[in-house]
């Protein structure tokens, strides 16, 4: 058996084979990559929820990859992040950035947001042909945690580029070599911040810290020493990356499921105040996140009534699990009334996404000033023809093509 979720047909549609997978055993052995390698793939609503949260399946993946031979060469930066570490320290790491995150904190960013979205919107024809991708779905969220990082306009093309590469399924080379590239980029960016932070006039009110979020962690680092170095950095790489990957896929699908459901999209039209609430089913009908980063067993344990042993992968699918009909009556089908409240799209448990709250917030402006502002916009080519990013972990296309 060949791994299920690298075939040309996965990238394009997911939920044939999650369906198949899913109705088979909702936890099963499944070839990935090659060579023999295997791992456990969770695709049920109720296990993907219980896996989620179970201690015994460990994000430390130093320890998993402790003592084995590789021939990669990905930046620690990247491979030893916030997300592969397990309690206590993913709770200290975590603790550092959450404020930034928070409801609140979000709720001011919101005019900023507003007017960004207003700006790629003005570049755009009355009529003609625009990507939504490359026009909204990318360029928000990108500048957004860039602003929030304070990484200078001039480099943010590159940043987008290296953060595009770390998926490129099946191109272990262009992954190593775009891990390398963004945390050198990061490990500079914190250099030339420390010293502006020393400096009079410098980021922040008298040279203070505050100027930026990467300002905030630089003080952790160097005033509270409660950041090693390479904390900061991969904390760095962590959040340039995460902040704006989900958000771009997260936009993009929406948008294509109104598109291919014109009920659903002349409502929201009429009834714009509706966004906001109908905000969990898109994320559930097609989930910007497939498949998490893994996990890997401690022990043996038993899950969905499979047994699992000791040092082995365990990869969770949040993109199957919001399609289980045992959870989500009808899930093939985007209903605006359903709510999509319990969907996993941003994880459970201690490492949901802590960005969830701008990801929802970027892509509210962003959908609601598309349905305002062009009411009038369609599909450029047909369905089909849609392009789709080759990972396992991302959900998202490569363009989206309107006609205004």
């Amino acid at each position: 058996m060949t791994d299920p979720l690298q075939d040309p047909r996965f990238f394009a549609d997911p939920y044939p084979t999650y369906a198949r997978l899913r109705d088979a055993a909702p936890v099963q052995k499944v070839p990935t990559g090659s060579g023999g390698r295997y791992s456990y793939l969770v695709t049920g609503y109720a296990e993907a929820r219980e896996a989620f949260t179970d201690p015994r399946l460990s994000k430390n993946t130093t320890r998993f990859f402790a003592g084995r031979p590789s021939q990669r060469d990905l930046h620690p930066a990247v491979s030893q992040n916030m997300l592969a570490t397990d309690p206590p320290q993913h709770a200290r790491l975590r603790a550092l950035v959450t404020k930034a995150f928070t409801t609140g904190a979000v709720a001011r960013l919101r005019p900023y947001i507003a007017g960004l979205v207003d700006e790629l919107l003005d570049a755009w024809p009355d009529h003609g042909r625009v990507d939504l991708v490359a026009g909204l779905a990318v360029p928000l969220p990108v500048t957004v945690i860039c602003e929030m990082l304070g990484v200078p306009e001039a480099d943010r093309q590159l940043v987008r580029t290296w953060s595009s590469d770390l998926f490129a399924a099946g191109d272990p080379g262009r992954i190593d070599a775009a891990s390398h590239a963004v945390a050198g980029y990061l490990t500079d960016l914190v250099a030339s911040r420390r010293d502006a932070l020393g400096s009079p006039g410098g980021p922040g009110e008298r040279g203070e810290p505050g100027a930026c979020l990467l300002d905030d962690l630089i003080a952790v680092r160097d005033g509270q020493d409660r950041l090693t170095e390479d904390e900061l950095i991969s904390l760095a790489v962590l959040l340039l990356v995460a902040g704006h990957e989900t958000t771009t896929n997260f936009i993009g699908n929406a948008a294509l499921a109104l598109l291919q459901h014109p009920e659903s999209l002349t409502r929201l039209r009429a009834e714009p105040q509706l966004l906001g609430g109908v905000l969990d089913e898109l994320l559930r009908f097609d989930s910007p996140v497939g498949v998490a980063t893994f996990r890997y067993s401690t022990e043996p344990l038993t899950l969905g009534g499979t047994e699992i042993p000791a040092g082995v992968p365990v990869l969770i699918a949040p993109g199957a699990a919001n399609r289980d009909p045992a959870r989500f009556p009808n899930p093939d089908q985007l209903d605006l009334t359903r709510g999509g409240t319990g969907h996993l799209a941003f994880g459970h448990g201690i490492h949901r996404c802590l960005g969830a709250p701008l990801a929802r917030a970027e892509a509210e402006l962003a959908i609601g000033a598309l349905l305002s502002r062009f009411p009038q916009a369609r599909l450029a080519t047909p369905t089909e023809e849609l392009t789709w990013r080759h990972t396992r972990l991302m959900r998202g296309l490569t363009s989206l093509p309107l006609l205004l």
